[in-house]
This record gives C-alpha cells, structure tokens and sequence, in this order.
C-alpha cells in the first residue's frame, strides 16, 4: 500500500501587440485558468487573479501593500471588547449589468453583505451547496464558531457580533474568499433553476467586468465606466492563460503581453538585459513545502517525518530550481513578518541519520509512498516537477521508491498578511477537519493549536508575537512539513506598464495601471 506526502506550497491563443491607437489594452499572461467565478470556494492564487477584476469586499488591502483600508463599506467602528463590528457601507454602488440573463435593478446594498456570508455559513441556505459546499477558507478561518450573528441594520448598516475577540479579522474581510455578490441576482438565477450561473457568469462592483472566458485560453474584461472608484485606466485587460514560463517570457518580449508572473529562473538573466523590460521584485509572503499526511500511517510518526526532512538535500533544490530568487526556509511563515522566530534551528542534511530514524520508525528496508507535484507554477514554487524529481533521487538513497504523481490544475486541487493565515489556516485544527481545506498535511496537535487559537484572540501585537514564537518551536519539533523555500516575488513587465505594483501577497491587481501611448 503506498502513503502519500504532497509537494505544495496557488495552449493560449494568439494575441497581436497593442497599438497605440486602439483602445488601451493591457495583456496578462497568467499561468492557469481559474477553477470558477467564485472565490470563496478556491484557494488557489490562479483562481484569485481570475476574480480580482471583478468583486469587492467590505474592506480591502491597499494595494501593493498589507493595511487595510475603505472598500463597501465607508467606514466602521468596533466596540471596546472587540467582538461587535459595525460597518457604515457605500451607497450608490453599481453592479455590472453585463449578464445575458440578468440586469440589477438597484444598487449594491445590506441585503448582499448577508447573502455573501450566509452562503458560506448557513448549510440550509439555499446556495451553500451551489459550485460547492467546501468554502476552504471561511472553514478553515474558524468563521462558523467565530461569528455569532450578522444583523442589517438598515440597507446601508451591517453590525457583525463575534463570540470571542478575533485580531485579524478586519484583515480576515479583506481576503478574496469575502468577495461580495448580488443577492438579487442570486434570487433570479434560483427562481429560473440555474444557480450556478452566479458563479459561471459573475457579475460584481469591481473595476472590470467579465466579457469571456475561454478555458486554457483566455479571458477577457472591460472596464466597468460606472466603478464606483473611478473607472480604471486601461479600456481591456485580457488574461493570456500561458502555462509555461519560457512561452510567457518570449510573449512579453514580442509585446504580446505585457505583464508576466512567475518567470522561469533560468530566464531571468536574460530578462534583465532586455531594455524593453523591467522586473518588480520584493520578499514574497511565501512558503513552499513538502506537507505530511500526519494522519495516515506512516507519517503519523514525526520519526517518518523527521527522516524525510533530513533525507531532502534543501540546498541543492534550492541553487537548482530556485537560483537568485530564493531563500532557505525552516519557518512555516517568511523572514519579513512579523512575530519570524529565527531562534529555530532547522533540521540538517544528513542521510545517514534519516535511514537510522526510518528504522526506528519499523521500516528499515525502505517504504513506498506517492510524491504529489503541482503542475502550475507559484510564486513559492517555480518548478514542482523539477523539485519532485531532486526529492525522489534523495529518497532513494535512504530506500524510499517515490512515485511522482500530478494532474490537470483543476483535477489536482480536487484532489487534494497576518501569521494567523499561515499559522492557523494552513496548520490549525480547524483547517485539518476540512475534506478538502487549506491544511493538506491534517496536521492537528493541541499544543500548537492551542498556542495559534489564543493568539487570535490576542489584540497586543508584542503578546501575539510571544505565541507565534513559541508555536513555530512546536512546528519544528513536529515537522508536518519540510519546508523548503521563500521565494523572492518577481513580475516582468513592459517599460510601458505605468504604476503596476506588487503585492505581497502575489495576487495581480490592475486597477489603477496604466499604459503609455
């Protein structure tokens, strides 16, 4: 019987060069196509990057930054417990009326802050089920035991009581799974027996509205001339679904798109000379990893984990698929956030070690397992194939067969800004009882949990820092994952691209960017 551990870490048509005399037009050659319209029911960066256009939420994150700032709602206060927040909401929002069967016949108001979050948290609600009934991180955020009521006060006053403190959760509402839709059109889809078609043929209050989509190929957005922002610079922005690094990078040197994600490592010399282009680059809020089934035999056993890590020659995937854009990584969060316990000490490159602790473990003649590699690129992984096969042949030495298993993106995931989003989305206990939730290694140990939930509730950033401290400690000495890198976050784009900036959290938002003529 083999046991699984998973490698993890979220054909274009031809389009011709912008013309200055066209509309402004700025392509995107994007790395995947997005699994739906819906981002409460993904948790990839490819299906984020596919919704950013269109949705807004309550409050957002400024953009190329982590603070949070006015989105729905104008304003709010939150009361001096911390468990009752009060959000004033803009009137006169507009949602697009671009649907082939349906047209809004009012603004954006309280009515669709509730159905937003009711289809995520009420399991009788009509559309809990609808795309899906796994809403990945409303679940595994702990929302359902959080959140104690949702009330509209008024169309324009929603008031949201939580049972307990939580600190990251204005920065919690500012994440795309809290994307906001219309409950009008919800109703209309519902009576006519086609609810799907929210999340199919989206409409929104974003800056772009959907035109087409072309699976593995492209989609298309127009500029929304009513966003109750301004309406953005560009006229089209078309996503050119571009899976390979290499065919993204000769793209943008043709001009036929003119931003990239993820370039290839190898490339990027190259990329550097070319006086066409430039590249954004900042510290990624990034991990890439090897996550554990810790509760399937054999790696239920941290001895079985422990030899993995130290059988995994880090350094070496590192120069090799990483080169200039990584860091070697012992943490489950990056070097530059906050609460970062660099008093840990990784676990070592030793061979010799991991097979004595394979032994211990009752299998001194080796085991077989499957080794899980994403077929997409990610800003924390730039060749999961080639890192899979750098693991197999280390595995190999201790006498463990690795089988490198990887699909389609949409078949892989199905199958499958705060240290809260990595320390309890990716590693709590509630993530872990999730089917198919943000926590692939269903790794669930009180005594880390304890430490992150109790963190949560924790408003002083210095005490929260202590608790984030001592839960890495924990991570290591339990090793659900190895960890292998933080990825230097890096986007080429055309010297003609006006103020496109990064964000730390690798999304691609082009509200607010520019082309010169």
């Amino acid at each position: 019987m083999k046991r699984s551990i998973l490698l993890t870490a979220i054909g274009a048509s031809a389009l011709m060069a912008v013309s200055a005399a066209s509309a402004k037009t700025l392509v995107f050659c994007s790395e995947g196509s997005p699994e739906n319209f819906y981002p409460a029911v993904n948790t990839t960066g490819t299906s984020f990057d596919g919704n950013e256009p269109i949705y807004n939420r309550i409050v957002e994150f400024e953009r190329g930054g982590t603070k949070v700032v006015a989105g729905l709602a104008e304003k709010w206060t939150i009361s001096p417990d911390g468990t009752v927040y009060t959000f004033n909401l803009r009137r006169g929002v507009k949602w697009h009326s671009t649907s082939r069967s349906f047209k809004p016949t009012r603004d954006f108001n309280a009515d669709d802050i509730m159905f937003s979050i009711e289809r995520q948290w009420k399991e009788d609600h009509p559309y809990f089920k609808v795309t899906s009934s796994n809403h990945s991180y409303f679940g595994d955020m702990g929302m359902p035991k959080l959140l104690k009521s949702v009330e509209k006060i008024d169309d324009y006053t929603i008031k949201i009581t939580l049972n307990q403190p939580e600190a990251p959760f204005l920065s919690d509402l500012a994440m795309p799974f809290a994307a906001i839709q219309s409950k009008e059109y919800a109703d209309a889809m519902l009576k006519s027996g086609t609810p799907e078609k929210i999340d199919q043929d989206p409409i929104g209050t974003g800056p772009f509205y959907l035109v087409q989509y072309q699976k593995d190929a492209v989609i298309r957005y127009k500029a929304f001339p009513e966003f109750w922002g301004g309406k953005a610079k560009i006229d089209d922005l078309v996503y050119s679904i571009t899976p390979d690094a290499s065919v993204r990078w000769a793209k943008l040197q043709k001009n036929e798109c003119q931003v990239m994600p993820y370039p290839n490592p190898a490339d990027l010399d190259a990329i550097r000379k070319d006086p066409n282009v430039t590249i954004l680059e900042q510290p990624g809020l990034n991990v890439g990893y090897l996550a554990f089934q810790t509760q399937k035999k054999p790696f239920d056993d941290v001895r079985m984990r422990k030899a993995i890590s130290m059988a995994i020659d880090k350094k070496a995937i590192i120069d090799a698929v990483y080169l200039s854009s990584g860091v070697a990584a012992k943490n489950p969060i990056p070097p530059s956030l906050w609460s970062y316990n660099d008093n840990v000490k990784d676990d070592p490159f030793d061979p010799a070690a991991a097979k004595k602790l394979l032994a211990e473990a009752g299998y001194p003649n080796g085991l077989e397992t499957d080794l899980w590699a994403m077929p997409v690129q990610r800003p924390y992984n730039p060749n999961a194939k080639r890192i899979a096969e750098l693991m197999q042949a280390d595995l190999a030495k201790i006498g463990v067969k690795a089988e490198i298993k990887s699909f389609e993106w949409g078949e892989y995931r199905k199958r499958l800004g705060d240290p809260d989003n990595f320390l309890h989305t990716l590693l709590g206990c509630d993530s872990a009882k999730s089917a198919s939730g943000s926590n692939v290694a269903k790794f669930c140990y009180k005594p880390f949990d304890d430490l992150v939930v109790k963190a949560k509730t924790v408003s002083d950033q210095a005490e929260r820092t202590k608790l984030y401290e001592q839960a890495q400690v924990v991570f290591k000495e339990q090793a659900p994952w190895f960890t292998i890198a933080h990825a230097v976050q890096l986007n080429p784009v055309r010297r003609s691209v006006v103020d496109f900036k990064l964000s730390p959290f690798g999304r691609h938002n082009f509200y607010g960017v520019d082309i010169k003529e």
